[in-house]
């Protein structure tokens, strides 16, 4: 009979002996346990076999290489107690692990999902499972409960407090579009079935913890703000005020630095607004309400007893251009949300686009007739690739993302259905703080100018006009990026040196249609100031009105598009239907360098 030996892998203590001379094992069975600086080390059998001798004992300490058992080979019975090695089921801490994240899910959590269907809403991780490409969620911070120990059990928190409701982490969104480069993006969303979305100890932690982790990977981050603001029922929150919490310096030095998007869904107050009103681009839904304080601050302050829907609804944010994108639904804001984020991911090689020749009949040839610049926006652009921020704030500037053969550029664009295209104080902040996020993120710039100039008037005046308007010059002397101005019609004076960027040799490329005309001010305006003498002069009203016409065609004639490039005051007069080609051959001859890993502006304007 041959015997064989297994030795000690290592100098230790022998703690446990589960064998005895005699016992048939299997292989991978556990023969003795030796410790070892406080770690346990198993020897195993390494055949089937029958024990022949041992030499261990608990408590004895062993030698690297001692013997302490001798075996012999031998076949072991499926009716062998000894070969029933594995468990019956999972390892018991893979069963809480499991138990553990079930809780997490909403399938566990059926009551607070009918409420929430209730409302017509959608849970917190069902946005984000729709934000989101499959399967690539990493998420932190998942089992954080509030911090009420101190007043409730441990079960309680983990059942109806999960992640303190707040989800946090890491995903790819449009991968469809653009493979796994410039893909990743952090997620933060609020949970309203968790304490109605407040914003607790554990929750700020996590916020500063995938804060942290986007601004060092240069990760775009979507905010999902819905919720009450601070928490005061943190029971176990160390200190007074929590005033130095970190979550909004954390989350405004992203500003500029990476795409920041926020959406608002329900009621948003307080400390999730503030986050809100960080985001470079707010898109909110019809039944949201945002506001800095929600009804127990504004009761506690004094300023009387109102609802939740009183604050802040959406028609008024819209119109005072607090939200940049109105949508219907959740739905709605997630699709919007991938659209927008696409701007910033890059190129797309694939697009459609409208007839060349159809841009030639967009701007009327009576030069009084009015005309829609949005269908100029739509024309220009690939088909469906157009994304207009806040529409119903400062109306008289367009501003809107677009491709052109699959390139992503801003848009600003005068609109002459309003105020004859002149610029006023929310049209200007609305252009400045615009032309601040394409230069951020490197999106050239399409200036499509129709404008008789800056508002003007005693009434205009009280709305600081003087200090908006300065705005866009200061602002457009800061950018980099190509910035191509292309005159559909009016071009004068300051405002339409504001939508060239100061002056019409300050950037890249002005071209004009044939429709466009030119002027140091309005031509009849001009008229009346600079020929006063004469038309005063003039016999009768008439004889008056005869010289005006006459001086202002002429004027018109000297300040037309043709006149105006043959003084080389602009770069050239185009076919409407080579617009499109001029821009793109721009951009091929001043293409971009490639984005720095800091910011190239210290923050974009909330405002």
């Amino acid at each position: 009979m041959t015997t064989s030996s297994l030795r000690s892998p290592l100098v230790g203590t022998v703690v446990a002996v589960k064998v005895a001379v005699g016992d048939v094992v299997s292989a991978g069975t556990e023969l003795v346990i030796i410790e070892s600086m406080k770690m346990e080390h198993p020897v195993v059998a390494e055949i089937s076999c029958r024990i022949y001798a041992l030499f261990a004992t608990v408590g004895k300490t062993v030698s690297e290489g001692e013997v302490l058992v001798e075996y012999v080979a031998e076949s072991v019975s499926q009716n062998t107690d000894a070969a029933v090695v594995s468990a019956s089921g999972r390892r018991a801490d893979l069963e809480q692990l499991h138990r553990r994240q079930e809780l997490l899910l909403d399938s566990s959590r059926s009551e607070a999902v009918a409420k929430r269907h209730a409302r017509g809403q959608r849970t917190a991780r069902e946005n984000i499972a729709d934000l989101i490409d499959e399967g690539t969620f990493v998420e932190y911070g998942s089992f954080g409960v509030a911090a009420q120990r101190s007043r409730r059990s441990e079960e309680d928190l983990i059942a109806n407090t999960p992640a303190d409701g707040l989800i946090t982490g890491l995903a790819k969104i449009n991968s469809e579009l653009f493979g796994a480069k410039n893909t990743n993006c952090a997620v933060v969303a609020y949970d309203y079935t968790v304490l109605a979305g407040t914003q607790g100890f554990i929750n700020h932690r996590k916020k500063d913890r995938i804060f942290d982790v986007a601004k060092r990977n240069l990760t775009p981050v979507v905010l999902f703000a819905e919720g009450g603001g601070g928490r005061p029922g943190d029971t176990d929150a160390p200190g007074v005020a929590g005033l130095d919490v970190m979550s909004f310096a954390s989350f405004a030095q992203l500003s500029g630095l990476v795409p920041v998007v926020g959406i608002a869904s329900g009621y948003c107050f307080a400390g999730n607004a503030a986050l809100l009103g960080c985001c470079d681009v707010v898109i909110a839904t019809e039944n949201s309400n945002i506001g800095m304080a929600g009804p127990a601050m504004i009761e506690g302050g004094g300023l009387g007893v109102v609802k939740p829907t009183e604050i802040g609804p959406i028609g008024i944010q819209v119109a005072n251009g607090v939200v940049d994108i109105r949508v219907a639904d959740e739905a709605e804001a997630v699709a919007v949300a991938k659209k927008y984020l696409s701007y910033f991911q890059g190129a797309t090689t694939w697009f459609s686009r409208h007839n060349d020749e159809a841009l030639r009949d967009l701007v009327p040839e009576q030069r009084t007739r009015v005309y829609d610049v949005r269908t100029v926006i739509h024309t220009l652009a690939d088909i469906d690739s157009v994304l207009e921020l806040r529409s119903e704030f400062g109306v008289g500037i367009v501003t809107a993302f677009a491709r052109i053969e699959g390139r992503p550029v801003g848009v600003i664009a005068n609109n002459p259905a309003h105020l004859g295209g002149a610029i006023d104080t929310p049209s200007a902040d609305k252009m400045a703080r615009f032309i601040q996020l394409c230069d951020a993120f490197d999106i050239p710039l399409i200036s499509l100018c129709d404008t008789p100039g800056f508002m003007v008037g005693p009434q205009a005046e009280e709305s600081a006009q003087v200090r908006h308007f300065s705005r866009l010059f200061v602002t457009a002397a800061s950018v980099t990026i190509p910035w191509i101005t292309v005159v559909l019609r009016k071009g004068y004076g300051l405002g339409a040196q504001a939508m060239a960027g100061g002056s019409f040799h300050a950037k890249d490329l002005i071209v004009a249609w044939p429709t466009g005309e030119f002027g140091g001010m309005g031509l009849e305006g001009a008229v009346r100031l600079g020929f006063k003498k004469e038309l005063d002069a003039a016999k009768t009203p008439d004889i008056r009105q005869e010289l005006e016409n006459r001086l202002i065609e002429a004027a018109y004639v000297r300040g037309s598009a043709l006149s105006m490039a043959s003084h080389t005051e602009i770069d050239d007069v185009i076919d409407p239907a080579a617009t499109r080609q001029r821009i793109l051959g721009l951009l091929e001859a001043c293409p971009m360098p490639p984005r720095k890993t800091s910011k190239k502006r210290p923050m974009i304007d909330t405002w």
